[in-house]
């Protein structure tokens, strides 16, 4: 029998992309002015700096982590894109730009989505859309 106590709450399986960046307390500063982030967690190294967080957007949880060795050109290797789906695409999109991104197409109709791409400051490429229904 386990000494451990019992859990308030069952585990939901879920899965949640794990983001490298050679700048994570920016990154995590980022994601937060450009998609409304919310912090879930937070592993603080010397002087405050991010070794591992926890976000979520709405429902939706990533993690990053510092990665000094991280760069556009790995990124780039391993072809990571995020597709994020929200009720407002256009603002959630500007926000981002706003925020830092740069733009890759603007926000339109096609294949039965309004959507539109993004870089964001860390070279990760970032759908923002939402199906037509």
């Amino acid at each position: 029998m386990s000494s451990d106590p019992p859990m308030s709450e069952p585990i939901k399986t879920s899965i949640a992309p794990w983001l490298s960046v050679n700048r994570a307390a920016e990154a995590v500063s980022y994601y937060q002015a450009a998609f409304g982030a919310v912090e879930r967690y937070c592993l603080e190294g010397e002087e405050g700096s991010v070794v591992v967080a926890q976000l979520a957007i709405g429902e939706a949880d990533f993690w990053l982590q510092e990665d000094s060795d991280s760069s556009q050109e790995s990124r780039d290797r391993r072809s990571i894109r995020l597709i994020l789906t929200v009720a407002d695409p256009d603002a959630v999109f500007e926000q981002a730009i706003t925020a830092g991104a740069t733009e890759v197409f603007a926000v339109s109709e096609e294949h039965g989505w309004r959507i539109g791409c993004l870089i964001d400051p860390f070279g990760y490429h970032w759908e923002i859309g939402k199906p037509l229904r």
